[in-house]
């Protein structure tokens, strides 16, 4: 019995459906009948439409991304000047007005199309209202979507948060259909300025399996002679070349091109898409390794057979070579996806709680490109391990994201070194 709340299936034309509970509290009128339509946008994909199952839920997805990777950029050229823009959450975790105005821009515009896929997001509105940070995310979510409102309210920003909120769907334990949202991941470095990399991050599960994914990293350099991320943050977003979009859909792929619009209007970029394809290196020594900042490699097991040299091409015997990459998980998938890097390796810790929106669109980009992901143990994440709420993931020992040419190499090692300690 669920106290003063309805309970409603909700259907769409693609035949999703979701349980969704609301509250029993007057509404304001429909969002539908105040919206009429600003711009008709569709992004092209890199394959054709009948080969890929979800192109109708890819294309809103990259639109919507697109769109959100604007307002980050916008956003982060005022952060520093406009008083009261970085806040802190009680995780101490830095949240902007960008954070808030992804999430509410992306749910506002999924919501178009297929209202009735929940959402499972990383924020709320709770703390944007005890911060008074309404109108600012108001504004920077009017200046980016794809249709106009006659005045877009803050319940409607609220709403379309808490969309995506802890306690807006209850998923239940068979398989389900839903959409994984990062609005920014790597939050730090996006407070910090333009030289550490972020991503916006948005996939798609249905019946139990993530089928596409979208990232979006604004200060991304997309020139691949640069031999190191270290040598690549050096840039500024000013600078020509920064800026990818990353899509993946099951069976077709993994594939980037330059983001629209990141650079001054007068810049002549190509919007063609590239293939993404793992790097093919095939010995551990040889292979480019990334860890979370808040980890050391000495933390892990591998550092008693390797030690790690930072960006350094000359590695030697018994080392491995460790990039120093100042940015979020998603992007450490974004890395091995598209070749820069080999292996990303995270150690599970009991005391902290590892967030699906932290690694399901890279799981599918990474997949999708050649490469592998599973625990340590050698299975498969189980993204309806929280059989409730499909927001948190409890990979056995940690997560190996590899090119897959060394994943069953780097498993033996753990499970031998693990054993013998």
């Amino acid at each position: 019995m669920i106290p003063a709340m309805d309970l409603h299936l909700l259907r769409s034309s693609t035949g999703f459906s979701a349980i969704r509970f609301f509250p029993r509290y007057p509404s304001p009128s429909p969002l539908r009948s105040r919206l009429f339509i600003k711009q008709k946008f569709r992004s092209n994909l890199p394959f054709p439409n009948e080969k890929a199952k979800y192109h109708r839920e890819l294309e809103a997805a990259v639109e919507a991304v697109e769109r959100a990777c604007r307002l980050c950029v916008d956003v982060q050229r005022s952060l520093f000047s406009v008083e009261g823009r970085i806040i802190e959450k009680k995780d101490q975790t830095p949240v902007t007005v960008a954070d808030f105005g992804v999430q509410a821009l992306i749910s506002l515009e999924l919501s178009k199309s297929f209202p009735s896929i929940p959402l499972v997001a990383e924020e709320d509105s709770g703390f944007l209202r005890s911060n008074n940070l309404v109108d600012p995310v108001i504004s920077a979510v009017s200046d980016q979507m794809s249709f106009n409102m006659k005045s877009l309210s803050h319940d409607d920003v609220l709403e379309a948060i808490d969309r995506g909120g802890k306690n807006a769907f209850a998923m239940g334990t068979k398989p389900a259909t839903y959409w994984i949202l990062d609005p920014i991941d790597g939050t730090r470095g996006f407070v910090k300025g333009s030289q550490a990399l972020y991503v916006v991050g948005l996939s798609l599960v249905v019946e139990g399996e993530i089928v596409l994914g979208v990232m979006g990293c604004p200060n991304w350099v997309v020139d691949a002679t640069y031999k190191s991320i270290t040598h690549a943050q050096s840039y500024r977003n000013s600078s020509p070349g920064l800026g990818i979009i990353m899509v993946a859909h099951v069976g077709c792929g993994t594939w980037k091109k330059r983001l629209k619009n990141m650079l001054h209007s007068s810049t002549k970029i190509s919007s063609d898409w590239t293939r993404c394809f793992v790097d093919g290196f095939c010995l551990v020594s040889d292979a480019r390794f990334c860890i979370p900042e808040s980890q050391t490699w000495e933390s892990l097991p591998l550092s008693v057979l390797y030690k790690a040299r930072i960006d350094d091409d000359n590695v030697g015997d018994k080392e491995i070579c460790l990039l120093s990459a100042f940015c979020g998980s998603l992007c450490k998938y974004l890395m091995v996806a598209s070749g820069r890097a080999s292996v990303f390796i995270l150690r599970a810790r009991s005391e902290k709680l590892i967030k699906v929106w932290d690694h399901a669109v890279g799981m599918i980009c990474v997949h999708e490109a050649g490469g592998k992901v599973t625990d340590w143990k050698g299975r498969e994440l189980d993204l309806a391990a929280d059989k409730v709420e499909r927001r948190i993931i409890y990979p056995e020992g940690g997560i190996l994201v590899t090119n897959g040419k060394i994943h069953n190499e780097i498993l033996e090692m753990i499970s031998s070194i693990s054993s013998a300690v």
